[in-house]
């Protein structure tokens, strides 16, 4: 059996999964399509909203930022991470609270305006059409390289199987359909995480990995891409910048995260309160099962071309 024929089996499996659930799932009431009848455990809703955040942004490109730019760019992940937090505190349980089903109502009757609930509309309709223009070109270059088709193809790929399943199910069959999105996820980044960590270290969790000795240099893995950076002319992999901009960098990308709109509507979800907050707290612990694993995986990959393109330099 050739690549091709392999890859279009296991995407087509992944596919008929999907709107297996979506049609398990199916919302048979206004409530269930867009609260999930506010039924959902805080456990399935972290997984889901985990699946909602890491998607091309986390997936792909994380570990490249990483990896190309230095391990500076981790503010990225404590950031993101960072803005759960905000949400868990200041956000999640006063949603859930007031009983609606969106944000601009939450808005337009918290402050007794109309004009606030439609300037909340614009500035959703804002967000989301930027945010689903970068997620869904993602999904394109995902699926062209899978299913090898031109980028368009994969594009349109990917927003019938999207609209097919979201329409299916609403929001109770999104929330199921993405809790195993996240099984798919965190089973594919993990994987090759765990083989390079094997190759360069020796050691089979790459978190561990990242601070333990290059198997080829005797040196600790990070010292080693140091040494080779600095060799070439480069600026180190673990050299830092200015603490106040990193932390001005990293208090704005909290913000941002809590106001996700497709992030927040998750929280409407749930049966209460109080497990608006620990439906943050579990999504923060499944992104950290793949964000702890991203700083491992960049400068790993970073090493690896080093050293293929310089062999002598270890």
């Amino acid at each position: 059996m050739d690549q091709t024929t392999l890859n279009i089996i296991v995407v087509g499996l992944s596919f008929a999964l999907y709107f297996g659930i979506a049609i398990w799932a199916k919302a048979g009431s206004t409530a269930e399509f867009y609260a999930a009848g506010r039924g959902v455990n805080p456990v399935v809703n972290g997984m889901a909203t985990a699946a909602d955040w890491m998607s091309a942004a986390s997936f792909i490109s994380m570990a490249g930022l990483i990896a190309f730019v230095g391990y500076n760019n981790s503010t990225y992940l404590m950031g993101w991470t960072g803005g759960y937090v905000l949400m868990a505190m200041l956000l999640a349980p006063y949603l859930r609270k007031f009983g609606k089903y969106t944000v601009p109502e939450f808005v337009g009757d918290r402050f007794y305006s109309n004009t606030a609930r439609v300037v909340a509309v614009i500035a959703l309709i804002t967000m989301s059409v930027t945010y689903v223009i970068g997620q869904m070109a993602g999904a394109g270059v995902a699926f062209s390289r899978f299913l090898e088709v031109d980028n368009t193809t994969g594009l349109l790929i990917a927003s019938a199987v999207v609209f097919v399943y979201a329409v299916l199910g609403g929001m109770k069959g999104i929330t199921y359909t993405q809790v195993a999105q996240y099984c798919v996820l965190i089973i594919a980044y993990t994987i090759p995480a765990i083989f390079i960590s094997l190759q360069l270290t020796g050691v089979f969790l790459p978190q561990i990995g990242l601070f333990s000795e290059h198997t080829a240099s005797g040196q600790y893995l990070l010292v080693t891409l140091d040494g080779l950076l600095n060799d070439l002319g480069f600026n180190e992999y673990t050299s830092g910048s200015s603490p106040w901009l990193m932390a001005l960098f990293t208090l704005s990308l909290m913000i941002g995260t809590a106001g996700l709109p497709h992030v927040i509507i998750r929280f409407f979800t749930v049966p209460r309160v109080a497990d608006a907050r620990w439906s943050a707290g579990w999504a923060l612990v499944f992104i950290a099962l793949l964000y702890l694993t991203a700083p491992a995986v960049g400068a790993m990959a970073r090493l690896n071309i080093m050293t293929t393109m310089w062999p002598q330099g270890v």
